[in-house]
């Protein structure tokens, strides 16, 4: 997917003048709110016109001011999944997710609706009411509705923020799940540092109406270190563990976590931020933390007055983060050797 934009829109106060050439499957717009985001994807979708200026995506012109063409949204083939599920609430669940799909040209209907039911599992909602679902029931329904309509892109307008952590994380592998079984590229819209680490490859940050930069999730979540609440997330995958006195042991690269809220089975995602890892200079002699590893520092960089240290240990690399006086007293450079602490409670299950 290739998505050309060079826009200008104004609404009251607020202007939007953006401009962007992207490409990828999975690509993030950031932002706080009320910086244009969701007009962005009004624009592309053809919910709302550009006062001038032009969108292509992939081959296609979706509209140009100057070539005097605004393609409607049906003859866009792009589907948006919103912050709220917004089912059609006479329908039933299947109907609802048919809807697109009947509505579909028949030489683009290339999914099958069976095979969404299934990645999505759906099955078990089948002959329900919309109004019996819960709500990360009815967000994978609204997904499946979108996918089902066979759009060249899907847009993802906050779909998360509505929901509490735990459906959240639910939601989240379905939502990656069906880009990836299908071959949907998709604008993942969000103003979680987390989500855009879990969801994107590239992203486009918005501010006051404009694209200010085009980054990487990691070197995002570095820029906003500092100014986070959580610091910089360590995203770790782990799996089968042993459960050793009352602790999960953990495989980890060529060494071992120990964590406690743990759980078994093949894979889970955990986050650690970046506070939660404490660095020595030496071996302490005791520490009541579980894990005690030894690190070479790889990398230190810069995020207002705090610094963030890659630690490469096991053959996976961790980020931890400290303030720059505790840096100057450690005398910490790259190559440098480091034991850094870690509690069996600081790592969250994602899911």
């Amino acid at each position: 997917m290739r998505l050309q934009i060079d826009v200008v829109k104004t609404q009251g106060n607020f202007t939007l003048q953006a401009a962007a050439s992207v490409e990828g499957r999975r690509t993030g717009i950031f932002g706080q709110s009320g910086c244009g985001k969701s007009t962005l994807v009004h624009l592309i979708s053809g919910l709302l016109q550009p006062d001038r200026g032009e969108i292509v995506l992939d081959d296609l012109t979706l509209f140009s001011s100057v070539k005097k063409i605004s393609l409607p949204p049906e003859q866009r083939r792009i589907a948006i999944v919103f912050q709220q599920a917004m089912l059609f609430p006479h329908l039933g669940v299947k109907a609802n997710l048919l809807y697109g799909y009947k509505r579909c040209n028949t030489a683009n209907r290339r999914i099958d609706p069976q095979a969404i039911i299934d990645v999505l599992q759906l099955e078990p909602l089948m002959k329900r009411g919309v109004n019996r679902l819960s709500g990360g029931e009815r967000q994978r329904v609204a997904l499946g509705r979108a996918v089902l309509s066979n759009p060249r892109l899907l847009l993802m307008d906050e779909p998360l923020s509505a929901l509490d952590d735990a459906l959240r994380f639910q939601i989240i592998p379905y939502l990656k799940s069906v880009s990836a079984e299908f071959g949907i590229p998709y604008l993942f819209i969000s103003h979680s540092v987390l989500e855009m680490q879990l969801m994107t490859d590239r992203i486009l940050v918005m501010k006051e109406g404009k694209i200010t930069e085009e980054t990487t999730p990691d070197q995002l979540a570095r820029n906003r270190m500092a100014g986070s609440q959580t610091g910089y997330i360590n995203l770790l995958t782990l799996k089968n563990p042993v459960m050793e006195s009352g602790l999960y042991r953990y495989p980890w690269g060529t060494g071992e976590l120990l964590i406690s809220n743990g759980q078994p089975g093949e894979s889970s995602l955990f986050e650690l931020t970046s506070r939660d890892i404490i660095l020595f200079k030496q071996h302490p002699e005791a520490i009541s933390a579980r894990n005690l590893l030894e690190c070479t520092v790889r990398e230190l960089f810069r995020s207002d007055g705090r610094v963030g240290v890659v630690l490469a240990v096991h053959n996976e690399t961790l980020v931890a983060e400290i303030v720059r006086s505790a840096a100057e007293e450690l005398d910490i450079t790259e190559g440098s050797t480091l034991f850094a602490a870690i509690k069996a409670s600081s790592f969250r299950r994602l899911n």
